[in-house]
């Protein structure tokens, strides 16, 4: 078992996930992966299986029965990693959106730095997205915006899902509160990260749109994220988290 694990949530992406998880192991530095899929309809898990063949004591898989959202794919993926004692615990998109060769830039952040949580931030530096229309540019930098508006936080790519959390993060967060299970869900765990005092650092990468398989983003899940964030900022003001 590896000190590190890359937890990439699935939904129909028997067209990416074979070649995410080899671009992983291909890596210098050793990462396991687990990989939380629900239940996708087009063979995703199964092709999972077929790999942990080849990979059996790198590569496990969680099945879920149904579609259950972004954020709770990524907290049964935290609880599971928490109970194997890894130290390092990733998030990463399996549509190549997130270069697997970044992920040994968040980690170094983290072991090597002083981060607790480090981000794989597509604005820190300018704008730095590859295929994305304008129109897509300025939703996802507007809502980075009126996230640091509105929160107080520093981070300037607030909706990032490419992330290294040190364990220690997940364990005093607690998990059962988290709310959101859209890209809010995102928002929600910098945001608890950030009023228990953790150091956020942001490492610069290049996002790169998917070109294999269909985009998770829906109406329902911007309007999570707008309205989310007003209502998570008021109830901090009230509670302590």
């Amino acid at each position: 078992m590896q000190d590190a694990v890359v937890i990439i949530p699935t939904y129909n992406e028997i067209e990416n996930i074979e070649a995410i998880i080899r671009a992983v192991f291909a890596l210098p530095k050793a990462f396991d992966v687990l990989v939380v899929d629900d239940n996708s309809p087009d063979n995703t898990a199964q092709k999972v299986k077929d790999l942990q063949i080849e990979f059996p004591d790198r590569l496990s898989l969680e099945v879920r029965q149904k579609k259950s959202g972004l954020g709770t794919a990524y907290i049964h993926g935290f609880r599971w990693a928490l109970k194997k004692k890894y130290q390092f615990i990733f998030e990463m998109d399996a549509d190549f959106s997130h270069n697997p060769k970044d992920l040994i830039h968040l980690y170094d952040a983290c072991y090597y730095g002083k981060a607790d949580v480090a981000i794989g931030s597509r604005y820190v530096k300018g704008v730095n997205v590859v295929n994305w229309p304008l129109g897509r540019v300025i939703l996802s930098y507007g809502a980075s915006m009126y996230v640091r508006f509105v929160t107080g936080m520093k981070v300037r790519d607030a909706t990032a899902g490419f992330i290294c959390y040190k364990r220690q993060v997940l364990e005093q967060l607690d998990l059962n509160q988290i709310k959101f299970v859209g890209y809010a869900f995102q928002i929600e765990m910098k945001f608890k990260a950030n009023l228990k005092k953790f150091k956020i650092v942001e490492v610069p990468v290049i996002f790169t749109d998917r070109t294999k398989g269909e985009s998770k983003l829906s109406s329902s899940i911007i309007s999570e994220a707008i309205f989310g964030v007003i209502s998570m900022k008021l109830k901090s003001l009230f509670k302590s988290n």
